[in-house]
Parts: C-alpha cells; structure tokens; sequence
C-alpha cells in the first residue's frame, strides 16, 4: 500500500513530512505534522530531521526555507503556486513603495520570498490586526496582496492611512455572500467560521466585528485559529469559510460535531496538485528542493521574524 511505503521511506531516510491544512486527506495522514502555513514554519524551524518535504504550495516551502537556513527543504510538485502571491509582482512592488515613500509596507505571508524581501513586516491571517496596531497611528501603510484581509484589518483597527493592493486568493474570492446567506438560513444553529480572506466578510464587517451575524455566533479566524476554536467551542454545527481540505482534519478531531463547507466549490486547485504518489516519488527521488537565494532570504527573515515576534 502506498501510505505504508511513504511511512515507510520518510523514517529510512529520516525526512520529517508538513502538510498544509488544504492539503487531501491521504496527505495529511502521512504527514507528521498538519496546520497553517505559519505553524509549518514554525515546526521547520524546530524539527531535528535536516530534510523537510513541505506538501503545501511553493511560497510556503520558501517561507520553510528561510526560517530554517540551515535545512533542506522539498516539494513534491514545483507547480503547485497560489493565485494571491501570484497577484502582486516585485516591480509592482517596488513601484508601489516609489509612489509612497515614507509608508511602512506590510505583507500577507502568502507572498514570494522576494516580495517578502521588500517589506517592513510579515503578518497572517491571525496577528495582520496586531501587527497593524504595533505600527504608529500616523504612519501611512501599504498592505498587499489580499484586498479581503486588507478591508477586514482596516475596518478593525480604525486605520484611515491604509493602501490596499487589489489582490485576491480565487478560493477564498469565489465564497460569496450568497453562499453564507443561503447555509446560515438552513441551518439555524449552526456557528460561522470564516477566514478573513473570504469576498463575504466585506458586506457582513461591521457585524462580524461585533461577533454575531443575523443571530449566528460567527468568528473570523485564520485556519489554526479555526481548528482551535471548534474544538473549544459548546456549537455542535458549524458552517465554515474557507478552501474545504480542512474539514477532514475538523472531522477527525471533533467526531461528535457537524462541519458544512460554505462552499462545496471552495478548493484550491493548487493545494490539490500535490498527491500521495507525488509524495512518494519526492521521498525516493528526494526532489524538487526549495532554495532561496542567500541575499533575497536575509532580507525576508526580518520581515519574518517581526511577525513572529507579534502575536
């Protein structure tokens, strides 16, 4: 059975295997670890293996690869991008920055290790508003690439100085209000989890913000931040927002508890490039290594470890 032989393989040639959230069940099960980009990194960052296989898409492996400079990092598939780091370019960037001199830019870490070489900050889904807050008030700030996130933290912290790039994630962007307004009226006991990369939480902001939506409890949360809460919380169903891989791993925590995707149509094309069989062939052939270059990588670990310094 092919699970046997990657459990098998990745204890011969001690290779520690991260697995994304998004990513297939029969990829999480052989992972060793399973959680957000963050959490992976961090894990990078601590694991004794010298080798990671990082099932996950390419800026995440990087992110892996910076933080732990002296490892080496694989992915089982060298296509497997993002359509939000995808949606900002560096001479974009460089423009961007040229127009607003005096702003302090802040990136989503869903972005190229060379965007993150030209930020001041890192954030996630989970610390965007703290890291936006540690900023002073009369500083203008540039906030790339999500649009969602960037509303979402803009509205939270009450910032007027804040630029927003036009970008999107294409799972995230396609779970609209429809889709929420639709399951929240079939289901009347149901909790909402949503991701704040998500096109609905613009229209429902001001009531998210007050944690209910059309009596509904509802928490916008990163991915880590969601499998936390559901499994916390006293709700037994729960409708949630986001690329629908994560259901699988909600599902086999919380067996007792009923977990409905916003959209069944939420899922990440590219998440789901990488397979079981691409992650054994990545195992035996040891391929294809993530490499930062050393100069664009210094320059992205400040960013980095300015975030991770930010709760």
């Amino acid at each position: 059975m092919l699970k046997d032989e990657v459990l098998k393989l990745k204890k011969e040639k001690d290779i520690v295997i991260l697995a994304h959230n998004y990513q297939v069940p029969e990829v999480q099960d052989v992972a060793d670890f399973v959680g957000d980009s963050l959490g992976l990194s961090r894990q990078a960052a601590k694991v004794k293996q010298k080798t990671i296989l990082f099932c996950g898409v390419h800026f995440m492996a990087e992110t892996a690869a910076i933080v732990s400079p002296g490892k080496r990092v694989l992915i089982p598939d060298l296509e497997a991008g993002c359509s939000l780091s995808d949606s900002i370019t560096i001479d974009q960037l460089r423009k961007w920055k040229k127009e607003h001199p005096d702003a302090i830019t802040v990136g989503y870490v869903n972005t190229t290790a060379e965007i993150k070489s030209e930020l001041d900050y890192c954030c996630t889904s989970s610390n965007a508003v703290n890291v936006v807050n540690a900023i002073p008030k009369e500083r203008e700030i540039l906030f790339l690439p999500d649009m969602f996130l960037g509303s979402y933290v803009s509205k939270i912290t009450g910032r007027k100085n804040m630029q927003i790039w036009a970008g999107e994630c294409h799972v995230h962007a396609g779970i609209t209000p429809a889709d929420i307004e639709k399951k929240l009226a079939e289901l009347k006991n149901a909790e909402f989890v949503v991701h704040p990369e998500c096109s609905c939480t613009t229209p429902m902001m001001y009531d998210i913000a007050s944690g209910s939506y059309k009596n509904h409890q509802v928490q916008i949360l990163s991915t880590e931040g969601m499998m936390k809460h559901v499994s916390k919380s006293d709700s037994q169903q729960f409708v949630v927002a986001t690329e629908t891989g994560i259901l699988y791993r909600m599902r086999q925590q919380n067996p007792q508890k009923t977990f409905i995707p916003a959209s069944e149509n939420a899922e990440c094309e590219y998440m789901k490039m990488i397979t079981l069989d691409k992650v054994y062939r990545s195992l035996y052939d040891e391929k294809y290594e993530v490499k930062v270059a050393k100069k664009i990588a210094d320059k992205a670990r400040i960013a980095i470890e300015r975030m991770l310094s930010i709760s």
